[in-house]
């Protein structure tokens, strides 16, 4: 759901779940590189990691592809494709994750930096996970993005279930 007080960060895109794994295994489905790209890309889209530094002040950078099946023109950096590059800027294991998210597209609608702050809270052997965007670039429709934010989260407890 969007934020509509958030004027001074702009758009705010959430996305919560409950995960039937501990703060720790959640967290470690980050930590691995392997692991955070099988669980992260949305539905309709393969993911491949081209740089993952995971630790404060580290940088990656992800290409996600659209499937087959995906109108042309749906991406932003290619025709089927999405790639983006940021910093870890903070990381406590097991509490929050903060990166900055830049898209590589010639589109000034997708310009900017973005801030992903993954959340974990822990509940018995449960852990809510929640994922906030902020700064969102304009040209990133909303319902679009919260669906991507909640498909990525469901991908996750599927992955760790």
């Amino acid at each position: 759901m969007t934020d509509p007080e958030a004027t001074q960060e702009g758009r705010v895109d959430r996305a919560s779940l409950i995960v039937h794994a501990t703060a720790d295994v959640v967290y470690r489905a980050f930590e691995d590189p392997d692991a955070f790209i099988l669980w992260l890309p949305p539905q309709g889209m393969t993911g491949r990691l081209l740089r993952y530094e995971f630790r404060e002040g580290g940088n990656y950078e992800i290409e996600l592809t659209y499937r087959t099946d995906t109108p042309a023109g749906t991406a932003k950096t290619t025709e089927n494709s999405d790639l983006s590059r940021g910093t870890f800027l903070e990381i406590v294991p097991a509490h929050r994750i903060v990166m900055s998210v830049e898209f590589d597209s010639g589109d000034p609608a997708f310009a900017g930096t973005m801030i992903m702050t993954w959340t974990f809270e822990s509940h018995g052997p449960s852990t809510w996970v929640t994922v906030a965007a902020a700064q969102v670039p304009p040209g990133i429709a909303a319902p679009d993005h919260e669906t991507g934010l909640a498909a990525s989260l469901e991908n996750l407890a599927r992955y760790l279930g």
